[in-house]
């Protein structure tokens, strides 16, 4: 299993070479090389920021397409909490679970039903776990990610439970089963997700083997048709709804943490505010926290990329629907298998992507190279060169993947200083050999032509 397998790809027809998204990819992921973007499979997180930012649409997740329903003999759907607050009015979830009865699945396991098994889960972990807080939330398969590949200090703080997507999906793939006595292959568990990370996570899960769903699906394609089955559904839907106000919060930042009764908690989403609590993490600058969740989309789940609400009327949405909700519909002692669903069967372990060397060694070397390297750079981080910053454009160079001339300003001042050598070369040997000095005159002047194309390209960037 590739456990650098990425779901955000690049359409490079549709990319145009501008440098908003390596700016804004929270892991320095990017590189814009000859005019396209580049996309470094090893530091990505498939967060998707970089899919919310690009202006032409260059950046695309990788998902199942709705006609996947028919490769199976029984499909069950698995919709995200976020689904819910997609629809305007929506006052009853069975009116969205029967739809999609009426789109062609034969069964629904709520994942918000899950995601209440796992706060129960969660709250006998912390009350068994004093000596390990905080403890961090597992939930956002991005935020693992990032934590395995840049704060491995914070890797024992991770919740060592499966998310409510994977617990939800074993949990149907179990009763399909039972109730149908078909093997597993013959059993699809389409997962509807409000992100490209969940796609990544079905594909490579981190903390177990291999993940129970089959096929992931994008809200964004199943939220039309889903809405003319709402319709057909009519006033009356039947009561197949199996969750509460605890788990359809999970859709939304704050919820999980919401769900473990306690005060003793931080939230905090979008990847930005993500990365800052995770350095204050591992400065331990927080003493008295026992939970940490952490989103890496902005307002939860409901600020997923493959949803079509704005994440912020979502939330709305939710908080509306779950008002008049029981607060838990869902126990671990209601069936069977859901103890053997809940625990991590592998651990996460560290990844070293961004080490400059193969050991401590040669990386302090590369280290100081890229100190030297810095010196040499303008320090504008204005990313011109391709790389987000002047200290991503050392290491790249360290690295191999880049050169020095890549800055526009350092090519600028490189060719400056030949234009100034061959103009005084020039002007000493004009004056003892004619066709000589006539040479280099040439010259002269068209290395300055380049000299000033580079400033004009300079300030066309600026």
């Amino acid at each position: 299993m590739d456990k650098f397998y990425h779901s955000v790809h690049l359409d490079e027809d549709l990319c145009r070479g501008c440098i908003n998204c390596i700016k804004r990819c929270p892991t320095q992921a990017i590189r814009v090389r000859n005019g396209k973007a580049r996309i470094n499979s090893k530091f990505c997180i498939d967060c998707g920021e970089c899919i919310r930012v690009c202006p032409h649409h260059a950046k695309q997740a990788s998902y199942d397409g709705l006609d996947v329903i028919k490769e199976y003999k029984y499909t069950v759907a698995l919709p995200a909490p976020s689904l819910y607050s997609q629809f305007n009015n929506l006052d009853d979830v069975n009116i969205v679970l029967n739809a999609l009865l009426l789109m062609g699945f034969d069964d629904v396991m709520e994942v918000s039903a899950a995601a209440e098994l796992v706060s129960e889960a969660t709250r006998e972990y912390l009350a068994e776990h004093q000596e390990n807080l905080p403890i961090i939330s597992t939930a956002c398969p991005s935020v693992v990610r990032l934590i395995r590949v840049r704060f491995p200090n914070l890797i024992s703080h991770l919740l060592p439970l499966n998310p409510p997507v994977e617990v939800a999906a074993c949990l149907a793939a179990k009763r399909a089963m039972e109730k149908t006595g078909l093997p597993r292959e013959d059993i699809g568990i389409c997962f509807i997700s409000p992100c490209p990370s969940k796609v990544t996570y079905a594909k490579a899960p981190l903390g177990t083997e291999k993940s129970q769903i089959d096929r992931v699906l994008a809200i964004k394609d199943v939220y039309p048709r889903l809405l003319s089955c709402m319709k057909a559904v009519g006033p009356d839907p039947k009561e197949i709804g199996t969750s509460g106000k605890i788990g359809v919060s999970w859709g939304r930042s704050g919820g999980e943490a919401g769900g473990l009764f306690t005060e003793s908690y931080l939230a905090a989403d979008g990847i930005e505010n993500v990365i800052r609590v995770l350095e204050d993490l591992e400065d331990q600058k927080f003493t008295s926290l026992q939970f940490v969740e952490l989103d890496a989309c902005s307002g939860g789940c409901v600020g997923g990329v493959l949803t079509v609400e704005n994440p912020y009327v979502a939330e709305v949405k939710l908080k509306r629907l779950r008002k008049y909700m029981p607060v838990a519909r869902s126990h671990m002692d209601d069936g069977e298998h859901a103890e053997e669903c809940m625990a991590w069967t592998n651990q996460v372990v560290y990844e070293p992507v961004f080490s400059l060397g193969q050991n401590m060694m040669e990386s302090f070397a590369r280290l100081n190279q890229v100190e030297r390297l810095l010196k040499k750079l303008p320090g504008l981080d204005c990313g011109s060169c391709g790389a987000p910053t002047c200290k991503a454009l050392a290491e790249d160079i360290v690295r191999g993947e880049a050169r020095e001339e890549d800055c526009v300003y350092y090519l600028r001042e490189s060719l400056h200083k030949l234009s100034c050598e061959v103009s005084h070369l020039a002007d000493g040997m004009a004056a003892g050999e004619k066709d000589g000095g006539e040479t280099l005159r040439l010259l002269k002047e068209y290395i300055q032509k380049i000299s000033d194309d580079m400033a004009k390209l300079d300030e066309e960037k600026r």
